[in-house]
């Protein structure tokens, strides 16, 4: 967390992949969220913890409500705190070390104590380039070892070995990894170790240029590369998050595994605009993409197809469903007539004179000169003839035509008839649409007919009608859930809403009233799709997810990490 940024080797440019398109701001954790570089979340007797710069603490019980928290009675610079057997240690900059059985201040087992004030790490050698802060907890999920991380811009990040029975330092061994980044911590995927680091400036507010970078390796002790090759010596990183919206600054990465395919991240916000420019605790899904991690994102409110990953079909009202209206009208731009007929102008089955060189077919058609004549309707004799071959100077026979048309090379003056009328303006025939913008289908156009009780939910083919359109938003006054309020998902244009049944099915009511059935928890997983869960069942404490169990029918059950029937995507319409 320094202000002065050592080593500027290069800047990567970069464009985000946005994971749900034209998503609406992010959401920003409710109540006291202030800190400055936060230790990684920890969840103890159900609330969870988090210390920050200057000794600042907060804590919540449901990790989306945040409230100043207890302090330690020790402070410094940008701590870090891990969970290991019945201990949770807290490393501090400058080599302070403390631990604690418990974090609850109301337990038994409350109770901090200090080991070591000062320079437990840091100084290796007289002379050492290295500024002993920020650091990084990590336990090794293959060998069981405790290994930390610290540095700065200040020289390098180095990483150490630490004994996870003692939280000491094991040896005096020491590995530099990494330049030009601070605030770094170790995670693990897939036979890979990841360095995660922030780079760039910090402490400046919304002029700060916080990111955070990532590189890998097969050893916990370097070397790390990123997607490129580079070393993280070299100052090599592959981007992670940066900024987004009115949030500036992202770094102090801390990786909270929820099990089931549910990874997320701590980190703060150098400044978030919408809270006065002040630097701010926050909670990011964890996506993995080409063995790489990237920020997903949490969804925000909108109006959605919801859409099963295994069938890709949209979730829907059990009602009959009217087509979005589409009228016959007349023939296109030059009046294209007959099935799939003229490009710009002409007639027939398939025929036609597209740009006037592709003569016309049916009853009669224009032959059209290949920049722009007028041709003569001539008989027509054959049924799919005319369209296939090119005629540059001659009528070509068709049959199935309706209609009969001069041909221009940019789209004569024609009638139109059969199945295939008009690409553009006028329209007309079974599949030359209206010729305009189709307006959308709203509830109210059609919701005289659906049924005014509960109505049962389903899958179909999306095809833009109301009843699949699916209006989510922050359930107001309901909480949430680590990192995210409970959702409310109502049918667009009303109120009607969808809940968990006792059958442990799902149902739509008339009306939201925000009981517990009718809560929604959404989350990104690994993938970066989504798993949708209700708060409550009735009649259960079991805690199930929207499942697709087959190409129509969709039930709630228990989540099954490995299948794809209970993973959804959500688009807008």
């Amino acid at each position: 967390m320094n202000q002065i940024k050592r080593f500027p080797l290069f800047t990567i440019s970069f464009m985000a992949v946005a994971i749900i398109a034209l998503a609406m701001p992010v959401f920003a954790l409710d109540g006291q969220t202030g800190i400055h570089d936060p230790s990684t979340l920890m969840l103890c007797d159900g609330t969870w913890y988090t210390w920050g710069t200057g000794g600042s603490a907060l804590e919540s019980d449901d990790g989306w409500t945040w409230r100043a928290g207890t302090r330690c009675p020790a402070s410094g610079a940008a701590p870090d705190v891990i969970h290991i057997g019945d201990k949770y240690f807290q490393y501090i900059s400058h080599g302070t070390f403390l631990w604690t059985k418990s974090l609850n201040p109301d337990s038994p087992d409350y109770g901090w104590t200090v080991e070591i004030q000062r320079n437990m790490w840091g100084y290796e050698y007289d002379g050492d380039f290295i500024n002993p802060i920020d650091t990084g907890c990590f336990l090794d999920p293959v060998t069981g070892k405790f290994w930390m991380t610290y540095g700065s811009y200040f020289g390098f990040t180095r990483v150490i070995e630490l004994d996870p029975e003692t939280g000491l330092r094991v040896d005096d061994k020491y590995y530099d990894v990494a330049i030009n980044c601070e605030a770094t911590t170790m995670i693990y995927n897939d036979g890979y170790y990841y360095l995660l680091a922030t780079h760039g400036t910090c402490c400046q507010g919304a002029n700060s240029e916080y990111n955070i970078r990532v590189g890998r390796s097969k050893s916990p002790t370097g070397p790390f590369v990123d997607n490129t090759g580079m070393d993280m010596m070299m100052g090599g990183g592959k981007l992670v998050l940066g900024s987004r919206g009115c949030k500036i600054g992202a770094g102090h990465f801390g990786l909270i595994d929820e099990g089931q395919d549910v990874q997320k991240f701590s980190l703060h916000w150098e400044a978030d605009l919408d809270k006065g420019g002040a630097s701010v605790v926050d909670v990011v899904p964890l996506v993995w993409k080409d063995g790489w991690p990237i920020a997903g994102e949490n969804l925000t409110e909108g109006t959605y197809e919801i859409e099963s990953v295994r069938h890709g079909t949209a979730l829907e009202l059990a009602v009959e469903g009217r087509a979005v209206g589409r009228e016959a009208g007349g023939g296109g731009r030059g009046g294209m007539g007959g099935m799939m007929g003229g490009g710009r102008g002409g007639a027939g089955m398939m025929g036609g004179g597209a740009r006037g060189n592709r003569g016309g077919a049916g009853d009669g058609a224009g032959r059209g000169a290949r920049r722009g004549g007028a041709g003569a309707a001539v008989p027509g004799a054959g049924n799919f003839a005319g369209a296939m071959a090119p005629q540059a100077q001659g009528a070509a026979p068709g049959g199935f035509g309706g209609g009969a048309g001069a041909g221009m090379a940019r789209g004569g003056a024609g009638m139109g008839g059969g199945m295939m009328g008009g690409r553009g303006g006028g329209g007309g025939g079974m599949f030359g649409g209206s010729g305009g913008v189709v307006a959308d289908q709203n509830a109210a156009d059609v919701m005289d007919s659906w049924p005014t009780g509960n109505i049962d939910a389903r899958l179909a083919v999306y095809s833009c009608q109301a009843q699949q359109k699916w209006t989510i938003s922050p359930a107001e006054g309901k909480g949430g859930y680590l990192g995210a309020p409970y959702f409310k998902i109502i049918i667009a244009g009303t109120d009607r809403a969808l809940a968990a049944s006792e059958e442990k099915e799902l149902v739509t009511v008339p009306a939201y009233t925000g009981s517990e059935e009718q809560l929604w928890r959404i989350e990104q997983l690994k993938d970066g799709s989504y798993r949708i869960m209700p708060k409550s069942i009735p009649g259960t404490s079991e805690p199930m997810a929207l499942s697709a169990i087959g190409f129509s029918s969709v039930t709630l059950e228990k989540f099954d990490p490995e299948s794809d029937k209970q993973r959804w995507s959500f688009r807008q319409p």
